[in-house]
């Protein structure tokens, strides 16, 4: 390992036992994003399907079709936005989410990351019901997705209410913790080292969701 990342893993905490713990001293900050002078930063996969709103006192960007104009090359979700130009390996993802749709089975939104383009990818499914396309960790590599999520919940239990989302990824170790409000305990883990880095994103698999106030944590790396 090249000397400065080691150095800045073992001060990030990811190095003590190859896990991040809540104790860890914060990695270095890559994105803050409020919306409030836009979304020029994100990449949407349909622009027409994404947009910025108030919502009250918050500034979001609003996904606001359920099936947007794209097709993925295979069954993987339709409405996708990707941070431009920032591609990480090990990172803390935070975000606070609204899901818009009204109440089913399916009724989701999901947070991408290792992205190297349409047809390889990692993804968090939070949905209402559990099955094996719901509310799982999936990896899409040049097939529909496929599950690797080791742990999961019943369901994640949608309102009408702004909800704390999170992902934990160490690259190394290929291990990734997905929380819900609770920041001390995973609703999801799954351990898989496809892709070592990448792109981050939101959106959901063919529903609707308001986002705000997204930090982006981790090492910064070349594109892949």
């Amino acid at each position: 390992m090249h000397k400065t990342v080691a150095t800045l893993l073992m001060t990030s905490g990811l190095l003590l036992g190859g896990r991040t713990s809540a104790e860890s001293p914060k990695l270095p900050l890559l994105v803050s994003e409020n919306f409030e002078r836009g979304a020029e930063r994100w990449q949407p996969t349909d622009s027409t399907a994404w947009k910025v709103k108030k919502d009250g006192e918050r500034t979001v960007y609003s996904q606001f079709k359920k099936r947007s104009k794209y097709e993925p090359p295979h069954r993987s979700p339709y409405n996708i936005s990707l941070l431009k130009d920032v591609y990480a390996s090990d990172f803390l993802l935070d975000a606070k989410v609204l899901s818009t749709h009204e109440d089913y089975g399916h009724r989701d939104v999901c947070l991408f990351f290792g992205y190297q383009d349409p047809a390889h990818f990692y993804y968090v499914h939070l949905g209402k019901k559990t099955d094996d396309h719901a509310n799982q960790i999936f990896i899409v590599n040049d097939k529909p997705r496929t599950k690797i999520s080791s742990k999961t919940t019943p369901g994640t239990n949608w309102d009408d209410q702004w909800h704390h989302v999170r992902i934990r990824r160490h690259a190394k170790d290929g291990s990734i913790a997905v929380f819900f409000d609770d920041m001390e305990t995973p609703i999801m883990e799954a351990n898989d080292t496809t892709f070592a880095r990448g792109q981050i994103g939101i959106g959901s698999f063919d529903d609707t969701g308001d986002w705000d106030s997204i930090e982006l944590r981790g090492v910064k790396v070349e594109k892949p």
